[in-house]
């Protein structure tokens, strides 16, 4: 049964005895131009092996099995679960988990499920109340995932690519930067999804590699997620009980940059420089 309108939604759900739920953050997306969009985003070729992250009803997982990919579907809802099975009742083509994707062993399942040599593409509308822990999982990742593609509010979308001194620019805007490339793809209105959510969406596709920067996640990110905590503060006040006040202002003139400087004011590439001089 075709699920990308309303009335044939609502059918479905009712022959298998459910409804929405919000505490899943249940939005169900019934555009299939939205699909499409979607998956020439990602550039979905045949034989990719995709994972898929709250497929729902399953609108997503059987473009993508059209478009002859292999699909692993992570799904908590125990209603929604088995029924996805029904696009590829002998698995050849399908795997599905009913788990919760925070307790997901990525490292374990995929490398188990993917052919050696391979990487997966996640092409997914995630649930928006775990959207930040599930990147933050992921992202770092590459070995494992070509590219993460993904729906999630706009106002997030906003984030993952904002510049310096804009209010959207901040620490998971660097931390996503450092694992890949962000690029918002396009906006999906509410009105794609049934129930329609209070907010538009978009579409935004994350290239990964593995960082090669003169300074290590942990040492990078201590700094921007203590920089950024009160982001209105300078970056002597808000570094300083963490790495000295010395240390800071030093690191600040090897930069060439005023001791008033504020988080939101360096780019990227200063935060790696930054982190660079703070920690040595």
């Amino acid at each position: 049964m075709p699920i990308y309108r309303p009335q044939e939604l609502r059918d479905f759900l009712n022959q298998i005895g459910m409804s929405p739920r919000k505490n899943l953050s249940q939005n169900f997306l019934i555009d299939r131009n939205v699909i499409k969009k979607t998956l020439d985003t990602a550039s979905l070729t045949e034989d990719d092996w995709v994972v898929e992250i709250g497929p729902g009803p399953g609108a997503l997982t059987e473009s993508l099995l059209e478009a002859n990919a292999h699909v692993y579907a992570i799904e908590k809802d125990r209603d929604l679960a088995p029924v996805l099975q029904r696009f590829d009742p002998s698995e050849q083509k399908l795997k599905v988990s009913c788990c919760d994707v925070l307790t997901f062993s990525f490292e374990e399942e995929l490398q188990n499920w993917l052919p050696k040599g391979r990487k997966a593409k996640l092409i997914a509308n995630l649930p928006y109340h775990l959207t930040t822990p599930i990147l933050e999982t992921l992202a770092p990742l590459s070995h494992l995932f070509h590219s993460l593609t993904v729906m999630v509010q706009d106002e997030v979308a906003q984030r993952f690519v904002a510049k310096p001194r804009t209010k959207e620019y901040g620490s998971f805007t660097l931390f996503l930067r450092y694992y890949g490339q962000p690029t918002y793809s396009f906006k999906v209105s509410r009105n794609c999804f049934y129930p329609p959510p209070k907010i538009d969406s978009a579409i935004t596709h994350i290239p990964l590699a593995e960082p090669a920067f003169p300074v290590g996640p942990e040492s990078f990110f201590k700094v921007t997620r203590r920089a950024f905590q009160q982001r209105r503060k300078t970056l002597r006040s808000s570094l300083k009980d963490t790495f000295g006040v010395d240390a800071v202002l030093q690191a600040l003139k090897q930069m060439n940059l005023p001791e008033e400087s504020r988080p939101e004011e360096l780019s990227f590439e200063q935060f790696l420089e930054l982190a660079q001089l703070i920690n040595t």
